[in-house]
């Protein structure tokens, strides 16, 4: 594995989207790999991903039936909060850290979903219930259990988190999420959670439209959207966060998608060597 730099630019690839060729043709030498779901982990899969010189950061879980489309629809169908699937998830996500075990990686992470703000709720006790045990299936492998992210305030996911109360529990910063779902400015969030933060996504994008209730904002390239990268890279520093930068792009045009997040590198790699 490479010795990487502080705040060195990675990139987010997908496990059936993406190849190690491609990211060393970007000339990444780390990143996050994300399972979608029904993507088959066994040790033939960890093979595919084994590499002597692009170290794996953390692996993400994404979930069959997940809907990004608008915030109502994110809430129905991300992550843990839907009770019919709630199970078949939990049991994907022991999987997820079984297989980054397989791939020598310390650190898995996905979105929970919007967990209510009512500690009383049932579906708030069964989500947290349900990351206590994954937190401690991830002990025993020596991981972190990282939460995205976006979803909700900072200081809602504080809460949650202090209330989990495992050790391991740790959080993904994405500062484009807190503007796509309009949940606070991600530099002031950042400053918040910051001493919990393990592992950072860079990603932009605009706030939601005020006369569209339930709309999600519009991803950006990095640099061309209202996160403010260079304010961004600056607070990490400002709070002692050293690791990878990590650049995620999601769209469908694969060829536009590379080329976004090959300027994304570019523009970080400008923002870490000043």
């Amino acid at each position: 594995m490479p010795n990487l730099m502080p705040l060195e630019p990675g990139v987010v690839f997908w496990g059936e989207r993406d190849s190690l060729a491609e990211i060393r043709a970007l000339g990444a030498r780390c990143g996050q790999l994300v399972i979608p779901g029904g993507m088959p982990l066994n040790a033939d899969a960890a093979a595919t991903w084994t590499s002597s010189d692009i170290t794996i950061l953390t692996v993400f879980a994404a979930y069959e039936g997940e809907d990004y489309a608008d915030i109502p629809t994110v809430q129905r169908t991300v992550g843990f909060v839907p009770a019919a699937t709630r199970a078949a998830r939990e049991r994907r996500t022991l999987e997820i850290s079984d297989f980054a075990r397989l791939l020598g990686v310390g650190s898995i992470a996905c979105h929970i979903g919007c967990v209510p703000e009512d500690t009383a709720h049932p579906d708030y006790v069964g989500v947290r219930d349900l990351v206590r045990r994954i937190c401690d299936h991830a002990a025993q492998a020596g991981q972190t259990f990282a939460l995205e992210t976006g979803q909700e305030p900072a200081k809602i996911l504080l809460g949650f988190i202090q209330d989990v109360d495992r050790p391991n529990l740790r959080i993904n910063f994405d500062p484009a999420n807190m503007i796509l779902y309009g949940s606070g400015d991600p530099i002031d969030a950042l400053r918040e959670v910051g001493h919990l933060v393990v592992s950072v996504h860079a990603k932009d994008g605009d706030w939601p439209p005020a006369n569209i209730p339930g709309a999600l904002g519009t991803e950006r390239p990095l640099g061309k959207g209202a996160v403010g990268m260079e304010r961004f890279v600056n607070t990490l520093r400002e709070i002692g966060y050293s690791g990878p930068l990590n650049v995620e792009r999601e769209i469908e045009d694969q060829r536009q998608r590379l080329e976004d997040i090959a300027g994304g590198l570019a523009l970080l790699r400008s923002l870490t060597s000043a």
